[in-house]
């Protein structure tokens, strides 16, 4: 379900890079006051709305005002996000919490620390003549290849007292919007906020099944990551570093113009039109604490283990932190 490329070959990867060295510790201050100290903070995926408050952060010279200096890693500028996040090589990540759950269940030490959203964003959208999930059986759905899009279409068909079996998966790769346009499938699971924005902005009529309209906790679906390296000795400059990003999705719903400029220029697109309208999609959704709920991450580790996303239920107090709550 995910738009992003497998964590098959990264994950086995990441345990080499435990051993090297990681960023450096953290003092009263992370340095002296007239001099912020740096945090590097790598996203996850191509810049878009979701980032916006970290883009603005930054804009907004927040993290300057909280005594860190925020650096964002786009990805294809160098190695994997995890990976180094998980090395300690650097402060935070931005990433999927089901690829969060699968780290984990694989003995990576990543911990989750902040929520972005608290909203799950998985949907499958159909053509307009699917008037209900179940009304799938006997149609064609495209999945990415990953193994998360056939656990989360059957979570959704099945919910709704359709027969999974009945329903037809080609894989067609990350292009969700082309295979929709074209009529070559009838559903695909995406992202609400990103492709199902596209298809309506592109004239598209579909119908949207929500993950969490069928029998998904409303989990955050988009989290900050740090390693349990960094959470030891640079516990305080994290905490300064979410305090700018609180600040920067105020700054986000105080003036939506700018944080589309800066969504734009980091992705280098000139379509601002679409930026604005997966802003607005998800501008309602975003943490204004990034506060994490335990008792809602607990029923997500249910659920993933449920459909099985994770080949082992998560163990929530060991994914997650919650003592940086920035509220």
């Amino acid at each position: 379900m995910v738009r992003r490329p497998s964590l098959a070959a990264l994950l086995a990867l990441v345990a080499a890079a435990l051993t090297t060295a990681g960023c450096g510790g953290d003092d009263a201050r992370g340095g002296s006051a007239a001099a912020p100290a740096p945090v590097q903070l790598a996203l996850d995926f191509t810049p878009n709305a979701v980032h916006a408050p970290i883009l603005a952060a930054v804009r907004t010279k927040s993290d300057e005002r909280h005594g860190v200096r925020l650096t964002i890693r786009r990805p294809g500028a160098g190695p994997d996000a995890l990976k180094l996040v998980a090395a300690g090589k650097l402060d935070l990540g931005v990433l999927d919490i089901h690829d969060l759950g699968i780290a984990r269940t694989r003995g990576i030490d990543v911990v989750g620390v902040a929520a972005l959203v608290q909203r799950p964003l998985a949907a499958l959208v159909a053509r307009a003549g699917i008037r209900r999930p179940r009304d799938l059986e006997g149609h064609t759905v495209g999945v990415s290849g990953l193994p998360s899009d056939p656990a989360f279409v059957r979570a959704i068909v099945e919910h709704d007292g359709g027969d999974f079996r009945r329903v037809h998966l080609v894989t067609i790769g990350f292009n969700a919007v082309s295979a929709l346009l074209t009529g070559r499938v009838d559903a695909a699971p995406v992202f609400w906020n990103a492709e199902g924005v596209a298809l309506r902005e592109r004239g598209v009529a579909t119908r949207e099944f929500r993950v969490d309209d069928y029998g998904a906790p409303r989990y955050p679906e988009v989290v900050l990551v740090a390693s349990r390296r960094a959470l030891r000795s640079s516990r305080a400059k994290l905490r300064r570093t979410l305090l700018a990003i609180r600040d920067g999705v105020r700054a986000v719903r105080g003036d939506p113009g700018a944080a589309v400029r800066d969504v734009a220029g980091a992705a280098g697109s000139d379509d601002t039109r679409l930026i604005a309208a997966q802003l607005r999609a998800v501008e309602p959704i975003f943490s204004p604490d990034l506060r994490l709920h335990r008792a809602v991450l607990e029923r997500w580790a249910d659920f993933d283990a449920r459909i099985g996303i994770t080949r082992a239920r998560p163990d929530v107090g060991r994914a997650f932190d919650f003592s940086l709550d920035p509220a």
